[in-house]
């Protein structure tokens, strides 16, 4: 919508008198670069219901190819949202953007994800250590994780935006980081499997619902030296 449209719809959501209700905001894809005003707005509000509450930001801005919105949307998710964000889940190249600097291998993006601002990071189509894989890195203040598996071409639209989903209900359900960064990447695993399986070019979350709720994919779960420990006195 129109940004003064899209700006009445959160000032609405503030006035919510459920809003204390609200256990987690999730943010994606922005249309334009105010909008991320609105959302930091509306974040605070929660927050100040729910002091608790999580704000997850997904900052679609760009793949392989670079950026796919106009600059000053991805500058203004980087500079007003990532540092309010409790959990971030950017893709490599999505981080590499916003780090200034190529990213070709797991050392470089638990770097890149260290500095970033959220106390937790989860990065999509991280550099994978087996052969013809690729990963989702989870970093947070104790561990870091790297959840493996083989890359399918020509993947759908929308995994980014269903592993912040799936990732975050997981953790709202209580499960820990690893159980949760495990299931969520068997999770969209399976379901982009089936979907190649189909020879779809959209994912049906409907059709693939098992897919969701129990997993059967399975995953290569790596435990990697956090940053924080591999530094001496």
């Amino acid at each position: 919508p129109p940004l003064d449209q899209f700006k009445a719809l959160m000032a609405d959501l503030e006035r919510a008198p459920w809003l204390g209700e609200v256990r987690a905001v999730l943010s994606g894809y922005l249309g334009e670069a105010g909008q991320a005003d609105a959302v930091a707005s509306l974040v605070a509000a929660v927050k100040e219901r729910t002091p608790n509450a999580l704000y997850i930001c997904d900052p679609v801005m760009g793949d392989s190819g670079g950026l796919y919105v106009p600059e000053p949307t991805a500058v203004a998710m980087r500079d007003k949202l990532m540092p309010i964000a409790d959990i971030a889940t950017p893709n490599r190249y999505e981080l590499e953007w916003m780090a200034g600097a190529p990213l070709p291998d797991i050392k470089a993006v638990t770097a890149a994800a260290l500095h970033a601002g959220p106390s937790t990071m989860l990065v999509t189509s991280a550099p994978a250590m087996m052969m013809g894989g690729t990963g989702n890195f989870l970093l947070d203040g104790s561990q870091a994780l790297l959840a493996e598996h083989r890359v399918i071409e020509k993947p759908p639209n929308g995994l980014g935006d269903l592993t912040a989903a799936v990732y975050l209900a997981r953790v709202l359900s209580g499960q820990p980081p690893v159980k949760a960064l495990q299931s969520t990447t068997a999770a969209v695993y399976e379901i982009l499997a089936r979907t190649a399986k189909r020879g779809g070019d959209e994912l049906q979350l409907e059709t693939d619902a098992q897919s969701l709720s129990h997993p059967m994919a399975m995953v290569q779960l790596r435990h990697l030296l956090h940053p924080g420990r591999d530094k001496r006195a």
